[in-house]
């Protein structure tokens, strides 16, 4: 069941968000580190409203940020529709003891339908260059790969917007 993080369950988050981490790191995907996702940028998530849980027997298995807040990083972009209405994804986790279950599609699955059912005009987002696995992920869901941003704190790689059009 997908469902609203509550403060409560900030600790839990953060210790899959540092599981990831390490997870990633030890494949050589220098995506997340100790400066993203901090506790603070979670605990903010929580106050907006916008973080969203997959519990799997008691356990929180993945996480996902829904938002129709605009990065900074995002203002150049040539999305493929109009600035306004759309849905912003962040911070797309799924515990490593959890991956490989399809729980990510689930995820993704939800936040397109939440997309869908509100009416956003498309759903877009970013992920990291060197992480071939997500890029194969979103590509095989359709979002159309457009161009690079930078966060240099957390790598000298690019990462690369995507969007899916919903209503154009």
């Amino acid at each position: 069941m997908i469902k609203k993080v509550l403060l409560k369950d900030v600790e839990e988050i953060y210790a899959l968000i540092k599981s990831c981490t390490k997870h990633l790191i030890e494949n050589d995907i220098f995506q997340w580190n100790e400066h993203y996702p901090s506790l603070e940028v979670l605990k903010k998530d929580i106050e907006f409203q916008q973080l969203y849980k997959l519990e799997i027997d008691n356990v929180i298995a993945g996480i996902i940020v829904l938002t129709e807040i605009e990065d900074v990083e995002y203002k150049n972009v040539k999305w493929l529709t109009e600035n306004n209405n759309n849905l912003y994804i962040h911070r797309l986790a799924v515990h490593p003891n959890f991956q490989g279950k399809g729980y990510a599609k689930q995820l993704m699955d939800f936040a397109e339908n939440f997309a869908k059912k509100n009416s956003y005009n498309s759903v877009r987002l970013d992920t990291f260059s060197q992480n071939l696995r997500n890029l194969k992920f979103y590509k095989n869901r359709n979002y159309k790969q457009l161009e690079s941003i930078y966060f240099p704190k957390q790598s000298k790689f690019p990462f690369y917007c995507f969007e899916l059009v919903l209503n154009a």
